[in-house]
């Protein structure tokens, strides 16, 4: 999601048989359900322009009873943002921040401890303090330095993004060169996997705040990553304002959610890919709720090619954000969670 819908939070139909190819992936239909269904927990990467912060000031760290409570809905995977020059302050380079990574560590466990997926997502939208990242060097020896950390978690995921909701830090690539994201890409995967970290699912993200809507125009080149676990996932976002943003209550129509996706989901037929909707949501009112649920179910219709969907947002911080997922008050949680737990395992 884009950063300043963050800032304004943060102040407030049959089913085919899978294909050979993707059994052999371990990845097949199930009737109604996602593989992966979940939320972003977002709020240790708040305080943007507040480095280090101060914990509990500037930024916090999801509650692990609300998360349980989650998971107790139906959710199987969470992604964490998290503050890349809050990771490492000084340089990509530099040192890793030992308060700061011990609780980063702290919540990443916590999760999967209670068996479900952490995604790890530096939420800095290709960019760290503001600039664009121009070397593959720098922001692999950041990912090696993260996958490291990470390597024998089997429950872990690895979220490549690289850009700030309206951006938050490393979240959602934009306005950058296309073949620096796509080689931005390459480099954190091969960093991940030369560290040692062979097994686990990484999360790949595109240019234009990774919009599955304009994924086809703008990220086509990303069919050029390679992956020796051929475990890559292509992260794409989608919101149903009119602009796409994420920043309205409104949804274009009841059928814009379908609509919105059915470009990028034939370009993952076309080349093979696998794919996942790492960002959306809608407003309390009747036409986002049909278009919400009419995406998901068209998600889990092209299942063979579609793995989940997390929702945007949960977190401690959110108050009366119009899409908080946050039990047991958030907004989303009382009337969205309802109608979409039934894709949850």
């Amino acid at each position: 999601m884009k950063l300043n819908a963050l800032l304004v939070a943060a102040t407030a139909g049959s089913l085919a048989l899978a294909s050979p190819a993707r059994q052999s992936k371990g990845i097949t239909k199930r009737q109604n359900k996602l593989q992966w269904f979940g939320v972003n927990e977002s709020v240790a990467e708040f305080g943007q322009g507040s480095y280090p912060g101060e914990k509990d000031e500037h930024y916090r760290w999801p509650d692990l009873t609300t998360i349980q409570t989650l998971q107790g809905r139906g959710m199987n995977v969470f992604r964490v943002a998290f503050s890349m020059e809050r990771l490492i302050p000084d340089n990509l380079n530099g040192e890793i921040a030992q308060e700061y990574f011990d609780d980063l560590k702290a919540t990443i466990d916590g999760i999967t401890n209670l068996g479900a997926q952490a995604i790890l997502d530096p939420h800095n939208f290709g960019r760290y303090y503001d600039n664009i990242i121009t070397s593959t060097q720098d922001f692999g020896a950041f990912w090696t330095k993260v996958a490291t950390a990470f390597k024998d978690n089997q429950l872990v995921i690895f979220d490549t993004s690289h850009s700030p909701p309206t951006s938050a830090l490393h979240n959602e690539y934009h306005d950058m060169d296309q073949q620096l994201v796509v080689n931005l890409n390459q480099a954190a995967i091969d960093a991940i996997r030369a560290a040692g970290a062979t097994e686990q699912h990484i999360f790949v993200e595109g240019n234009s705040w990774s919009g599955a809507w304009t994924w086809t125009d703008v990220n086509d080149s990303m069919k050029q990553l390679t992956d020796p676990s051929d475990k890559i996932v292509f992260q794409m976002h989608q919101y149903l304002d009119a602009d796409g943003s994420g920043t309205h209550e409104d949804c274009v129509s009841g059928t814009i959610g379908r609509e919105r996706v059915t470009a990028a989901t034939q370009w993952l037929k076309d080349n093979g890919k696998v794919g996942i909707l790492g960002e959306f949501a809608g407003g309390n009112n009747d036409v986002c709720k049909q278009a919400v649920v009419g995406m998901v179910d068209y998600l889990v219709e092209n299942s063979d090619v579609w793995l989940g969907a997390l929702w945007w947002a949960a977190g401690p911080w959110w108050a009366d954000y119009m899409f908080n997922m946050e039990p047991e008050t958030g907004i989303a949680y009382q009337e969205y969670l309802p109608l979409l737990e039934q894709y949850g395992s």
